[in-house]
């Protein structure tokens, strides 16, 4: 997919988290401590969480961000999506 910046612009990207049944307002508090993580929100649809991240790279986005929100307890999937048009 290669580098998404733009510039020296920061890569952002919104993730979308599937939890357990009853586990989407823990989770979000906890992604919401996460570095990295601009907000974490409860929501409901198809959904439990949507997540808005920015890293300075997408590496960082994978490696310092994403796995620490999959590592969060509660969470059976999550679909990243990175933003194109910054």
């Amino acid at each position: 997919m290669g580098d998404l910046r733009k510039g020296d612009s920061m890569v952002k990207s919104y993730i979308l988290v599937q939890t357990e049944i009853g586990r989407a307002g823990e989770a979000a508090r906890a992604i919401a401590e996460i570095p990295g993580v601009v907000a974490a929100d409860d929501v409901t649809g198809p959904y439990d969480v949507i997540v808005k991240a920015e890293a300075a790279s997408v590496e960082e986005l994978g490696k310092a961000i994403l796995a620490k929100v999959q590592g969060v307890p509660g969470i059976t999937r999550t679909l990243t999506c990175p933003v194109v048009n910054t």
